[in-house]
């Protein structure tokens, strides 16, 4: 039995903050002669209570002491748990043993605590406790079997985690295509416009209409480290700009795009407050019409700007030589990026969907014949890698379990499908960016886009 867990009401619905009182009888050691406190913890630390967000040092009637170990409770027999090292010490230091009452509250336990205390007993093997965050909304996924206590579930983390202020629940999967959800307000105020720092980035949006998902933190960082200044990227599905803003900060040149209006004027605002405009082109069109028209949109862009300048300033201290003092110089570094007239990379995170997409590479190069001549003509032309994000679930009967080379193998007879190319399996990398169900892994694939699909003539 835990002594210092809550009490149990498995009938409750409602939070009732007020039931969650204990009070814990514990003994403890005062010392009259304050010096010899120190000296005892030190040689005595198998006899003291040590309990998390437990303090073991207390002061009782103006008299510092040291609450002992849980289950010396009985002043009777306390001895007879004590090390013979604490009783020695506990006479000579002429050590007076009280009750002492610790009194708990609701405050003191953690979410999970409280939830076991309050869930069925079948429900306890799983308690949804975790939650994905955005600024300041916790944003949950609850099974079926936990809804009807959703709000009370809701309030324990709100009270638990003081920079959330709204509690979510998922009610139905992404099924439209702005890849927006509705959702459920289980505890807190009714505020979805939130700010969010990445990758060293600033975002605003509204949870509400916009996907953001802060789980996939590590693969928006690992992709824009991929990504090298001064190089071009099409980001197709760029969202509020987790991948793009980013990537701009490092002097990457993005043409990022969504199809969401709520999306693009919010990586309008995110562009802007990341002093990244210069960096980053925001688009709002359909995806096939983004890949389409990519060629010619950066074409155009590197036609207008030619390069961009930036300044840098930097400061460093100095001694000012005829004051002999300390004072403050700023250097300026001018740096001159000229814009490239093709695509090293293009980025593609709609994993449900995104693969359907590639079919829009074929041709990349062929349909304007002034983008065809110029890709061509540039010495240091390249063909775009593009990374596509994607999902690749399988039965959990089917036997014997795929491994993650069967699933490989699988998309990548998708991707060659789609392109009308037989890329090998040493052509693409996989990247394991996730599992979001034990039998629905997603991936992030990166191929080199071949010249035979780039500059295949098709019909405009």
């Amino acid at each position: 039995m835990n002594k210092f867990g809550p009490p149990v009401d498995r009938s409750m619905k409602v939070l009732n903050k007020a039931f969650f009182q204990k009070d814990v009888p514990l003994l403890v050691a005062c010392f009259p002669e304050p010096k010899y406190l120190g000296q005892f913890v030190k040689q005595c630390k198998d006899d003291i209570l040590y309990k998390p967000a437990i303090k073991h040092i207390v002061t009782v009637d103006n008299v510092r002491g040291v609450l002992l170990r849980e289950d010396i409770d009985d002043l009777a027999t306390y001895k007879d748990k004590l090390s013979p090292e604490a009783v020695q010490r506990i006479d000579e230091y002429k050590v007076e043993i009280k009750p002492y009452t610790m009194k708990l509250d609701y405050s003191f336990w953690k979410t999970d605590d409280i939830l076991r205390s309050v869930l069925p007993e079948d429900l306890l093997e799983e308690i949804p406790g975790g939650f994905a965050q955005a600024g300041h909304v916790a944003h949950l996924n609850l099974r079926e079997e936990f809804k009807p206590y959703g709000p009370l579930i809701g309030q324990v983390i709100l009270d638990k985690n003081t920079k959330i202020e709204t509690v979510v629940d998922k009610v139905d999967s992404i099924g439209n295509k702005f890849r927006t959800f509705k959702m459920n307000i289980l505890a807190g105020k009714d505020d979805f416009l939130v700010e969010q720092s990445e990758s060293g980035c600033k975002f605003r949006f509204d949870f509400s209409k916009v996907y953001w998902n802060s789980r996939l933190s590590t693969e928006h960082e690992r992709l824009i480290n991929h990504f090298k200044p001064q190089e071009v990227v099409g980001d197709v599905f760029a969202g509020v700009g987790p991948f793009a803003v980013p990537a701009g900060k490092k002097n990457v040149l993005v043409l990022a795009n969504d199809l969401n209006p709520e999306s693009y004027k919010y990586l309008q605002e995110n562009i802007k407050i990341n002093h990244v405009s210069e960096f980053v082109k925001p688009f709002n069109l359909d995806g096939r019409d983004f890949i389409r028209q990519s060629p010619r949109l950066l074409l155009d862009w590197s036609n207008s700007a030619k390069v961009i300048e930036q300044t840098k300033v930097t400061k460093r201290r100095k001694i000012d030589p005829t004051t002999n003092e300390k004072i403050v110089v700023k250097d300026e570094k001018t740096t001159k990026v000229s814009i490239p007239k093709f695509f090293n990379n293009y980025a593609m995170n709609l994993p449900d969907s995104a693969l359907t997409f590639l079919d829009e590479f074929v041709g990349l190069y062929s349909r304007d014949p002034e983008v065809a001549k110029v890709v061509k003509e540039s010495p240091d032309f390249v063909l775009p890698t593009i990374h596509v994000h994607c999902f690749e679930k399988y039965s959990p009967q089917e036997q014997p379990e795929p491994s993650l080379e069967d699933l490989h193998a699988r998309v990548l007879e998708k991707i060659n499908k789609l392109i009308g190319y037989e890329l090998n399996i040493k052509d693409a990398q996989f990247h394991l960016v996730r599992r979001v169900a034990p039998t629905k892994p997603m991936f992030c694939v990166s191929f080199q886009l071949p010249e035979e699909v780039a500059f295949r003539t098709v019909e405009n």
